[in-house]
């Protein structure tokens, strides 16, 4: 019937077409879906030769070693899985890639440790891939810091919040189970060190989605990790926040944090590019009181953390307790 079609001249072709109005549909359709089909294909033959090619290959070999090949086909499934990810920048992917690898997280999105995500950059017009940090991945660099004896986070529902006190903390009842289906009306996460410093953070659903809004174009429009796994998203919100603000940060950790949903530029360098919220830049600083002090002071005796990273690191110390580490 095609071979047909492709020897009737445009004006014939127009005036069937108009007469066959569901034969056209069915044509326009099949023909858009094979040209979208031919379109991925190529897509994901050029990210595969741009992941094939001797500078790529030796930077891969660099970061995963004998495991190149494995690395190059993990990145492959990811890319095929996602329509929107076969149009993005190579290198974006690659850089994405090489951050997770960097982490020691696997991107395998059914794992949750970290994810490669599309994004539309605005400055370029063009799809960028993204490094996320996922929930688990979070929780496991904090683990490997081994300054943590106790870290969780929590979903809480209505009967298990019994006082709301902004001053003395948040009380709750975690033996009352949630009714079939309820859902959560906030947060919370909480942290004991090994030197016995505690905090905990509680955040209502609002204050998770209005964060959210502010920092995940993916959110807004409702698709991605956000739409997929809502609450591991907000349950890492929580948890990042907690960390950012009172937590020693790892070097890992706190590469893992300022790279968390951005396009990476540099992996080495840690130059990272924040298009998912082009107006509002991460930022982890946070003034140091006396109880931050004494635990800073004590890991860095311990020899936990370094004293040069404490002081590079994004806390906003006085210039007395900056003398106080320098002199450590």
């Amino acid at each position: 019937m095609l071979a047909c079609l492709a020897l009737i001249d445009a004006k014939k072709l127009l005036n069937f077409l108009k007469k066959n109005f569901r034969l056209a549909n069915r044509w326009l359709f099949y023909w858009s879906l094979k040209m979208s089909n031919t379109n991925a294909i190529q897509k994901a033959k050029d990210i595969k030769t741009f992941l094939n090619s001797p500078a790529i290959q030796k930077k891969m070999y660099e970061l995963v070693n004998k495991n190149t090949a494995s690395f190059a086909t993990s990145v492959m499934q990811i890319v095929n899985n996602n329509e929107m990810l076969l149009k993005a920048d190579p290198l974006s992917i690659f850089n994405a890639a090489c951050m997770a690898a960097t982490l020691n997280l696997p991107i395998n999105n059914n794992f949750g440790f970290a994810y490669i995500v599309p994004y539309h950059n605005k400055k370029t017009g063009r799809v960028d891939a993204q490094f996320q940090l996922g929930y688990k991945g979070l929780i496991q660099l904090a683990q490997r810091s081994g300054q943590f004896e106790r870290l969780v986070s929590l979903p809480v529902y209505k009967a298990q919040l019994t006082e709301k006190d902004l001053i003395n903390g948040f009380k709750f009842n975690w033996e009352v189970e949630p009714d079939e289906n309820e859902k959560p009306i906030g947060f919370y996460a909480y942290f004991k060190l090994i030197n016995g410093f505690t905090a905990e953070l509680y955040m209502t659903t609002s204050q998770i989605d209005n964060h959210a809004k502010r920092y995940s174009q993916s959110f807004k429009k409702g698709y991605g990790v956000w739409a997929d796994n809502y609450e591991q998203m907000a349950l890492k919100t929580v948890t990042k926040l907690l960390l950012s603000k009172y937590a020693p940060l790892s070097i890992e950790l706190q590469k893992a944090v300022l790279s968390d949903q951005s396009v990476i530029k540099d992996v080495t360098e840690d130059k990272f590019d924040y298009i998912d919220n082009q107006n509002t830049s991460l930022d982890l600083s946070v003034a140091v009181d006396d109880g931050l002090m004494q635990t800073l002071v004590e890991n860095i005796t311990t020899g936990e953390v370094s004293k040069e990273a404490v002081l590079n690191g994004d806390y906003k110390f006085t210039p007395e307790q900056r003398e106080v580490i320098e002199g450590l």
